[in-house]
């Protein structure tokens, strides 16, 4: 948690102190791009007030995720998602409306470039999270175990060599390729005194599943505790048939 707050603390004020150097201090050359214009631009487009619009715009979202920021500290479940979600919109939205004030002869250029980028990245974002929020299941057959779903497999009952079902999940201490939401981990983790795992964990909602196969560390467990049990049961059964 900490190192998320610290993070969104470096972007605010790295925007903020961006977004300041611009309007006041009329640093345009910040600005992408605007340093390479030719003179005649870059003064038909400080007169309209383009460049310092940017500066504006760059300020407000710094103070804003500022604002935003003590969402962490409260029970809201999806803050961080509020957080970034409104960088994102603010600041892609903002490109689109400052289109307006580009040079005439690059204005359509731009505001088709800024919109295309807008519905890509945030189109992009939704899909993403969309997916990562679906579910997963368990899956056991005769022979070999599936997760289904964003980083799901198969593996055989063979090369199991432990099945463990516990009560609290072990500390997880960093994530290397998955997905980490406030209330779903997915992916490639680092596990505490356990190494690289995969998980699929429904925070806050023990019992949890320990599969150690041969090459991989698995860490599973449901919504519904019941499920979980059942998903233990079944898969301790067959592999023990099969062994």
């Amino acid at each position: 948690m900490m190192g998320l707050i610290s993070v969104q603390i470096i972007i605010s004020v790295l925007f903020i102190l961006l977004g300041w150097a611009i309007r006041y201090k009329k640093a345009y050359w910040l600005i992408s791009g605007f340093a390479s214009r030719a003179e005649h631009e870059k003064e038909q487009l400080i007169a309209k007030g383009s460049p310092q619009r940017t500066g504006m715009l760059l300020l407000s979202a710094g103070i804003g995720m500022l604002v935003l920021l003590p969402l962490l500290f409260t029970s809201f479940t999806y803050a961080v998602e509020v957080q970034f979600g409104f960088m994102l919109l603010y600041l892609l939205g903002g490109l689109v409306y400052l289109s307006k004030y580009e040079i005439p002869s690059k204005r359509k250029r731009s505001y088709t470039i800024s919109t295309i980028l807008f519905i890509v990245v945030i189109g992009s974002l939704t899909a993403l999270t969309i997916s990562s929020y679906q579910g997963y299941e368990l899956i056991i057959k005769k022979d070999h175990f599936e997760i289904t779903g964003m980083y799901g497999d198969e593996w055989n009952l063979k090369e199991i060599k432990r099945i463990e079902l516990m009560e609290e999940m072990p500390e997880v201490l960093a994530r290397t390729n998955g997905v980490g939401l406030p209330t779903l981990s997915k992916g490639h983790f680092k596990v505490k005194d356990y190494g690289k795992s995969l998980l699929f964990i429904q925070k806050g909602s023990s019992p949890y599943i320990y599969i150690e196969l041969t090459n991989r560390k698995i860490f599973i467990n449901d919504k519904d505790p019941e499920q979980t049990n059942r998903w233990y049961e079944e898969l301790r059964t067959k592999w023990k048939v099969i062994n």
